[in-house]
């Protein structure tokens, strides 16, 4: 399903491209619309996700909620992996680590990245499993937080 938005999307100049990913990842992904995520970047091997340090999103000390943090984390590498499953699988998420670091400062990003290696196993494979580089950045470009994200894909079952 990715695979077609994607698709439809990819001939636009990238302000729109990633104006019409974001509106149309949300209309899938409800809570990534719900908090106020967007795609500032989206490549099949390369995506970048942002939030706004808003009240709605924020902590008891006025920085982005940690949830908020994965959250990015999780959209930045699940479309990637997404966008390079067969499309007869689902990907889903497996495993994350998180280590918050230190407090966060601003808005915050995260930068997720594939491997030419992991896109051809990813394609090619039924099943599998695949860790996906990603850095939490925040406004003052500092890392105060590291997640690993492993995702794994089967076949859709058959209804």
């Amino acid at each position: 399903m990715l695979q077609k938005v994607y698709a439809q999307v990819d001939k636009l100049p990238t302000p729109l491209k990633t104006r019409a990913f974001t509106l149309l990842f949300g209309r899938a992904v409800k809570y990534f619309k719900t908090s106020g995520l967007k795609f500032e970047w989206i490549e099949p091997n390369h995506s970048i996700v942002v939030i706004k340090n808003r009240p709605y999103v924020q902590n008891h000390i006025g920085t982005v909620h940690a949830v908020a943090m994965i959250m990015i984390a999780e959209s930045a590498t699940g479309a990637l992996v997404g966008l390079n499953v067969p499309a007869n699988a689902i990907p889903v998420i497996k495993r994350m680590e998180v280590d918050y670091r230190k407090r966060a400062a601003g808005d915050m990003k995260a930068e997720a990245m594939l491997t030419q290696e992991q896109i051809t196993m990813m394609q090619t494979e039924e099943r599998g499993e695949v860790d996906v580089a990603v850095t939490i950045t925040d406004g003052e470009s500092k890392e105060p937080i590291f997640v690993r994200a492993v995702w794994a894909w089967t076949p859709k079952r058959k209804a």
